[in-house]
């Protein structure tokens, strides 16, 4: 039971590490966005969308080779923790 809650503590923290990255690109995109639209009162879905996904894509193709071996690491791990 304890290495039951000791892999499903590691997996929460793996998700929070890999995703973070992402998640940091796309607050300082987003926030970056919405001051210049509020210095320009430019209200377009469209301007604050794009940005966004074009940081997040270019974040994501930057850590996916990381991203990936954390998760085959964790994997790894969690069938040896598992057994046979």
């Amino acid at each position: 039971m304890d290495s039951l809650l000791a892999l499903s503590v590691s997996a929460l923290q793996l998700v929070l590490v890999v995703s973070g990255p992402v998640l940091v690109a796309s607050l300082i995109v987003g926030f970056g966005v919405s001051l210049l639209q509020g210095m320009t009162q430019v209200q377009d879905f469209t301007l604050s969308f794009v940005p966004k996904l074009v940081a997040v894509s270019l974040v994501l193709a930057a850590t996916c080779r990381w991203a990936g071996e954390q998760v085959l690491r964790f994997t790894l791990e969690a069938w040896r923790l598992i057994g046979p």
